[in-house]
């Protein structure tokens, strides 16, 4: 393996683990929001963040190519589903600590493999279903049955996980065509959309301290879908498999640090079963393009529409990102 192709692929190691770490941020700073503010309210300004984002992206032209996108409908419905499993994850926030919360997400793409097999009638080899049955083992080590007294938010968080399952299944069938702006575009657009009309019944006041940390987890939350996006330009899924599991160690990290939560025995044990069953599916079955923890859109379609109007912006060549092209030529500074 070439040198440039060596320094290439670590680059894409650390950016992922960088975005995980900004995921975890984002999931820290919610889960101390939701303590004494509305579900909704937060996640209406975490979505309107990444939608300003966007739209400063994308300009007007990714709005009209999300509005004429094959895939629209399907993302719309998409959206809908995420937003479900945002507000069962973050209610189920208050009452268990960042490690478990994030623990039992991180089941989500185990959950894939039989939704794959029900749904798209994809078949499973016997290491996905080997993998499957260590990444339940798992689950159940770190839900602690025998320690249980408050069941629901354990619940919450694994039908979160169903639903992100769910996403992740819907977004292998998202058109080739349809770029990350537009995907991200049109799921934050239902987020805004359908916490606006909740947000006469759930609104809370919020202070400017709360209020600037909501706009903060929106833009820590965007920061870390982008390093995702650049991540798996430069690396292949199968490397960058395993380092997916590095949000769980910020979880348990930020959980001890911010929280003073102590690391239980038996959740770490089923943490570690649940990234070996992971990593294991990833390996073996993964569709390389969506199936990724965390991932609000598929990380390998362009950034922006592959079209003839568009140029590479100086220094992300390697990114695969693009900008509209601009009346005068532009001198790009690295």
């Amino acid at each position: 393996m070439s040198s440039s192709r060596v320094d290439r692929s670590l680059q894409g190691i650390g950016l992922c683990v960088l975005g995980y770490a900004f995921l975890s941020f984002q999931d820290a700073l919610i889960k101390w929001l939701v303590a004494d503010y509305s579900v909704v309210t937060i996640l209406f300004w975490r979505a309107a963040v990444v939608v300003v984002a966007v739209l400063l992206a994308g300009r007007l032209r990714v709005i009209r190519r999300a509005w004429h996108s094959p895939s629209r409908r399907l993302l719309v419905v998409r959206g809908l589903l995420s937003i479900v499993a945002w507000v069962l994850y973050y209610t189920a926030a208050r009452d268990l600590t960042l490690a478990e919360m994030t623990t039992l997400y991180f089941s989500a793409p185990i959950m894939v493999t039989v939704l794959a097999a029900v749904i798209l009638k994809e078949r499973a080899s016997g290491w996905q279903w080997f993998s499957l049955i260590i990444g339940f083992i798992g689950v159940v080590i770190a839900c602690r049955p025998d320690h249980m007294t408050d069941p629901l938010p354990i619940v919450l968080t694994l039908l979160a996980a169903m639903c992100w399952a769910f996403t992740y299944i819907q977004l292998r069938q998202v058109d080739e065509q349809t770029s990350v702006l537009e995907q991200m575009l049109i799921t934050n657009v239902v987020f805004v959309i359908c916490m606006a009309v909740a947000l006469p019944w759930t609104h809370t006041p919020s202070p400017t301290p709360a209020w600037l940390g909501m706009l903060g987890a929106g833009l820590v939350g965007g920061i870390g879908q982008f390093l995702l996006f650049a991540s798996f330009r430069r690396a292949t899924a199968t490397l960058l498999a395993p380092f997916e599991y590095t949000g769980l160690i910020w979880a348990f990290a930020l959980s001890s640090l911010v929280w003073g939560t102590l690391m239980d025995t038996s959740l770490m044990i089923g943490a570690g079963l649940i990234a070996v069953s992971g990593t294991l599916a990833m390996i073996f079955g993964r569709h390389a393009s969506q199936d990724v923890v965390g991932a609000e859109c598929s990380v390998t379609q362009p950034l922006y529409p592959a079209t003839a109007d568009m140029q590479s912006v100086g220094g992300a060549e390697g990114l695969g990102v693009q900008a509209p092209l601009e009346p005068e030529t532009v001198e790009h500074r690295r």
